[in-house]
Parts: C-alpha cells; structure tokens; sequence
C-alpha cells in the first residue's frame, strides 16, 4: 500500500481513503463528492462517519467502533488512526492517516502535503488517540 497526498488542506480523510482502496485522490474524491462528502466539511474529520460511508462505497469493511490506542504493537494489520487529536470550541478534531503492517514492514501512511516523506516510521513522535480497524 502506498501513500496518497492530500491535494487539499482539509482532504486527509479523503486521502486515507484513497491509500486503502488503491486509488488517487482524485478518484476518491470525486466519489466523496457524488456522495456529498467534501473536504471543506469539518465533519470529516471531526466524525468518523463520513469516511466510513466512502469506504463503504469502495467496499472496505471497517469496524463500527474507535478503539482507544494502547501500543503500536496492539494495533491489527490496518487501521486508521487519529493524530493530531484536539478540541476547538468543544468539539474533537484530528487527523487521519493510516496504519499497515505488511510484508514484515510496519508503517504509517500520512498524506499531509509538506512531509518530507509520507511513509513514516517515527513512531515516538505520532500520537494516536484511538483507531478504526480496517478489515479488507
């Protein structure tokens, strides 16, 4: 699985998105949108449902529960994870990105435009708030 760069400031959840069904973001954006999803709407990254409606569309199964974060080496094979956790007026905000485990490699896919590499292995400098796990 490979990263997929958000193209807006807002579109992490998009992008998330995109990274697990293999697709551009212009791609998944494009089926946000038909589906009314857009990342200007705060909502997408301040509840989950939104992204898990697109998901559903590209038929990826996830869980219907967060689950608090413990340890990196709890967490299943892919998930979706919160970071950048933070309330603004009472309501949570975060930041999605995505956690996979596979070929022996573990990493996190973030799709935030300025990092110098969206695949990161800085696993003491993400902070979790809890996770989605991605079933297929």
């Amino acid at each position: 699985m490979e990263p997929v760069i958000q193209e807006e400031p807002t579109g992490c959840g998009i992008a998330a998105s995109a990274a697990l069904a293999g697709v551009s973001y212009a791609e998944a954006k494009q089926k946000a949108n038909a589906l009314g999803i857009y990342a200007a709407d705060t909502t997408l990254w301040s509840e989950t449902e939104h992204v898990r409606t697109l998901l559903r569309e590209f038929g990826i199964t996830v869980s219907p529960k967060e689950t608090p974060f413990k340890a990196w080496e709890s967490l299943p094979d892919t998930a979706l994870l919160a970071i950048k956790w933070h309330t603004e007026q009472g309501k949570p905000f975060w930041h999605w990105v995505v956690f996979i485990r596979e070929h022996g490699e573990v990493k996190v896919l973030d799709s935030k435009k300025a990092l110098k590499s969206n695949t990161r292995r800085d696993f003491g400098r993400i902070k979790p708030k809890w996770y989605i796990e991605v079933s297929n």
